[in-house]
């Protein structure tokens, strides 16, 4: 059901990046609460005040909606959702420093959960839909992050630093306890019932016990 436009954003004068920035944080927002067939092109266009066919004007059709979604996600804030473009992860990745690197990964992830719950929701949702954008999401980013994560231990295992082991298996135990603790803390257990640490004493644990597993004695 659309709902009242008197209780939609009033129409204001914006510029073209600045209204297809408010489209997308609509369209993320009512997906992640909705789903994806519970959503129409009308209800965004009238959360946001304006009729459909302008929401058409900026985005030929859902496909490229959902394209520009990951695009905007990609670069939106200060610190960027790809870590591989993060500079403090490139400088621990040249100076070979283990914690470093994995501390960061797990910081840079638990931010970017607690900054965006609705992106989280999003992509749950997607991928419980067999949504096209979770299959785009998994190719873009979680195929390259497998990538990214697994050079750096393959290269530290030449150095005869990390123990023989498929780096698949430790990226998919890193991932786990960040993927774990996030949708712990923003969808099930919001008021820390289990567990109450801040992002960074998380980081630094899961950091500690990776390396501890992985690293060579």
């Amino acid at each position: 059901m659309i709902e009242n436009t008197e209780q939609t954003i009033p129409t204001t004068r914006m510029s073209g990046d600045e209204r297809r920035a408010q489209l997308l944080h609509i369209a993320v927002k009512l997906f992640s609460e909705k789903g994806f067939s519970g959503t129409t092109t009308r209800e965004i266009a009238t959360q946001a005040g304006i009729s459909e066919a302008m929401v058409f004007r900026h985005f030929a059709n859902k496909e490229e909606l959902y394209h520009a979604i990951l695009d905007h996600k990609a670069c939106d804030g200060g610190m960027k959702i790809l870590p591989w473009e993060n500079e403090i992860l490139q400088k621990a990745m040249a100076e070979k420093d283990d914690y470093g690197f994995f501390y960061y990964l797990a910081l840079h992830a638990l931010e970017n959960h607690k900054r965006d719950v609705d992106f989280m929701r999003l992509m749950l949702h997607s991928a419980l839909e067999g949504h096209e954008l979770s299959e785009m999401f998994f190719e873009r980013f979680i195929a390259r992050l497998y990538e990214f994560i697994g050079e750096y231990i393959r290269q530290r295992q030449a150095d005869g630093v990390i123990r023989e082991v498929d780096p698949r298996i430790i990226v998919r135990a890193f991932l786990g306890m960040l993927i774990h603790h996030s949708l712990n803390n923003l969808l099930w257990d919001k008021k820390r019932k289990l567990l109450d640490i801040s992002k960074e004493v998380a980081a630094h644990e899961f950091a500690t016990i990776l390396l501890n597993g992985i690293k060579k004695t």
